[in-house]
């Protein structure tokens, strides 16, 4: 990536915006630049599948009149384009009815410091490279084993990118990172019919990705787990969510406690900030400043410093997530969370690993899978279609591919019995394996 149009470009281009928007009479105004360059390369059966370069930039600003707001975007960084998009949006803004919940983050909110989070690492990836390590990664799992029968593909990516946000407060701030991967999916058959699933690593440094080949061979283990599929008696057992799926249960948190959510009131955990909801040994934490993190920023998309923080400590809920549009009309202050959590850290309850807490559960069920959108926030309510497996004695049985998992969040939260330390670091939501006491289990 150009350096020039990095640094320079992006930050010529946002003060064009800014002062644009000053000659036409907004009393303030934000602007958010991106530039990403980036290659994926899939292989599937051995042949190149799709080899795609992507060299994106984009400009959206937002200007206000009072408490009158409206946003316009251009993807072309030319001064007459981006003129031209910031007099549409003041043109649209005349026309907008003032909210006085509307404006930039408070002044004395701004980040004025901007560590080095070690986000940027350089993959030196060419095409022919990432063709090698597709084929490797899934070779290796179509070679693991003679049920493997057939390939989604293996792919192989590196991207890397420049953010830069200002505002009218003189606040400049940009972040350069990468971002490469590594991810296979296969097909198995045996005589009572095929299942599939994948595998994948993430990370900021190349250097720290799993080896293709044991992200192949990781793909076909799970794939090779699920044939022989049974039935699951319908009924009440505890459930153990898989370390990579209990970011999703972590994330109906989240979504309850987020300022939209709130101040609309379509939450079930509306007005609970100070009470417990969940068993006195969990601790929920933004961690936003962890080198080569995945969700570290050192400013939210409103240039508001962030900082560590407790969103629950000894099971109580300490704060809620917020921008600073939703903290004003909830009388509150912007917790520096205006496009999301940052490395959001569920601490483990117990030395236990995975295997320690299947022999914990003893009998019940292991969710590696949920699928469909049977969550209200309002209510609490939760029915998910899963996958996994059923276990007794302490021992995983056979493989369900289709049950219905269903309870209530406020009666999960309370019912979670242990976090382990199996923790999954590939993502924004860093957590081990959850189980829970119980859930309605039931057959498709």
């Amino acid at each position: 990536m150009s350096q020039e149009l990095s640094h320079s470009g992006l930050e010529q281009a946002a003060e064009i915006a800014l002062e644009q928007a000053k000659k036409l009479g907004a009393t303030s105004a934000e602007v958010g630049l991106s530039h990403s360059e980036g290659l994926s390369v899939t292989v599937r059966q051995r042949e190149v599948e799709t080899l795609e370069h992507n060299n994106d930039t984009g400009l959206g600003i937002t200007v206000f009149f009072g408490q009158s707001k409206a946003s316009s975007s251009t993807s072309d960084l030319s001064p007459a384009a981006i003129n031209e998009a910031v007099q549409a949006a003041c043109n649209i803004a005349k026309h907008t009815q003032a909210d006085e919940a509307a404006g930039l983050a408070d002044a004395q909110l701004m980040a004025s410091n901007l560590p080095d989070l070690s986000l940027d690492h350089p993959w030196n990836l060419d095409v022919d490279k990432a063709i090698k390590l597709a084929t490797l990664c899934e070779q290796a799992g179509l070679d693991s084993d003679s049920r493997i029968s057939n390939s989604e593909g293996a792919t192989v990516s590196s991207h890397r990118g420049q953010r830069l946000y200002a505002n009218s407060h003189g606040f400049v701030g940009a972040t350069q990172s990468s971002r490469h991967g590594v991810s296979a999916s296969l097909i198995a058959q045996d005589e009572r019919g095929m299942q599939r699933d994948y595998w994948y690593d993430m990370a900021r440094d190349a250097n720290d990705l799993a080896s293709v080949e044991s992200v192949g061979l990781r793909a076909a283990q799970r794939t090779l787990s699920r044939l022989g599929a049974g039935e699951v008696k319908t009924g009440s057992y505890p459930v153990l969510f898989a370390a990579d799926v209990a970011p999703s249960f972590f994330g109906q948190l989240i979504a309850a406690i987020r300022g939209g959510a709130l101040y609309r009131k379509a939450s079930f955990l509306l007005d609970k900030r100070g009470e417990q909801i969940f068993p006195d040994f969990v601790h929920i934490h933004e961690q936003p400043l962890l080198l080569k993190a995945l969700g570290s920023a050192a400013f939210d998309a409103e240039g508001v410093a962030t900082a560590d923080r407790d969103i629950i400590r000894d099971g109580v809920l300490q704060g809620y997530v917020l921008d600073s549009y939703a903290a004003r009309r909830l009388g509150m202050t912007t917790t520096a969370n205006a496009g999301g959590v940052h490395n959001l850290t569920i601490d483990s309850t117990t030395q236990a690993g995975f295997d320690e807490l299947v022999r914990q559960m003893d009998k019940g069920i292991i969710v590696t899978e949920t699928m469909g959108m049977g969550v209200n926030i309002v209510n609490g309510d939760y029915s998910q279609g899963a996958a996994g497996f059923w276990v007794e004695k302490g021992e995983i049985q056979y493989p369900v591919d289709e049950f219905t998992i269903a309870s209530n969040l406020q009666d999960m939260f309370w019912g979670l019995l242990a976090v382990g330390n199996d923790i999954d670091l590939r993502g924004n939501t860093r957590c081990g394996s959850v189980l829970l006491d119980k859930m309605m289990i039931a057959a498709a």
